[in-house]
């Protein structure tokens, strides 16, 4: 750690940021030999799967993304192999703003953010990042219980077919509000500035609509199912283009609502720790259904 400090720089104290569910986030206040301090931020993977190939694939955006306009925090250095680091780590920049889960001032949020993944998808790196993987199947899908059994049906049975075609793009791969950092004013969130986009382990080359996909089932969950189905248009207002036809954006966005199935009980679980105590596991559940029906319902 030490080693990669200005020289007279010192560790002054740590903070625990939340919010994370496959890493351990700490904030350094770092001391200069002349009395000012700055931030940085150790990502550590204490026993997680493929913990190596997520802190290469973080380390590999950051540094595809240097100067390219998006706000992400600096590469300082990353230990995938717990070398030097007792767990795999990384040491980065530390960004202003947080996360902001609640509902005052979703209205301005949504286009910021569909405006800034706009902006990542129009990437074109010298390298590509490794091809998506679609993390659910059509035997792993979890149906909630009381769910509407036609609907989970109907979408399961469209995911046992092969993926449309598509033109790749730089995808994020967890592109939603817990990964996007505001700065919001003492006015209220209504006039929140994005000041940063974190959490880049499963940088992809993929569709484009995946991305949406992942974003629309997050704001569903959080904040009910007519802003999942809302995303979408925002993207393309910001001038964001997915797949050519209905069926193929369909495919899409309910792939992602089932792979979301799998893993709802988690991800519910550092919202309520960020104060949205409303949204029990249950709770989330029953968002899920009501989004990945009203999916199926609009497909006529």
């Amino acid at each position: 750690m030490n080693r990669h400090l200005e020289p007279g720089e010192r560790v002054l104290g740590a903070e625990v940021l939340r919010g994370g569910i496959t890493a351990e986030m700490r904030r350094l206040t770092i001391g200069g030999r002349d009395g000012g301090t700055r931030d940085l931020v150790l990502r550590t993977f204490v026993d997680v799967e493929h913990a190596e190939d997520r802190l290469h694939r973080e380390a590999g955006a950051l540094t595809r993304l240097v100067g390219t306009g998006v706000p992400v925090p600096g590469l300082v250095a990353v230990d995938p192999v717990a070398e030097h680091c007792e767990y795999p780590s990384l040491l980065m920049t530390h960004l202003p703003g947080r996360p902001v889960l609640d509902g005052e001032g979703l209205e301005t949020r949504v286009p910021l953010l569909a405006r800034q993944l706009v902006a990542i998808h129009a990437v074109r790196p010298a390298e590509r990042p490794q091809e998506y993987a679609a993390l659910t199947t059509a035997d792993t899908v979890v149906v909630p219980r009381g769910a509407d059994a036609a609907a989970w049906a109907a979408a399961i049975d469209m995911i046992r077919g092969p993926a449309p075609p598509y033109e790749g793009r730089f995808l994020h791969r967890d592109f939603q509000p817990g990964n996007v950092l505001f700065d919001v004013p003492p006015s209220g969130s209504a006039g929140a500035r994005l000041t940063g986009v974190v959490d880049w382990a499963g940088a992809s080359w993929g569709p484009a609509d995946l991305d949406v996909a992942h974003c629309s089932v997050n704001l569903a969950l959080l904040h009910g199912p007519a802003w999942g189905l809302r995303f979408a248009e925002a993207y393309e207002r910001a001038g964001g283009v997915l797949a050519a036809t209905a069926s193929e954006r369909l495919y899409w966005r309910v792939r992602d609502a089932l792979a979301s199935s799998e893993e709802v009980r988690l991800v519910s679980q550092p919202w309520r720790e960020a104060g949205r105590t409303e949204l029990t596991a249950r709770a989330a559940e029953e968002r899920l259904d009501a989004y990945v029906t009203a999916l199926m319902d609009a497909q006529g």
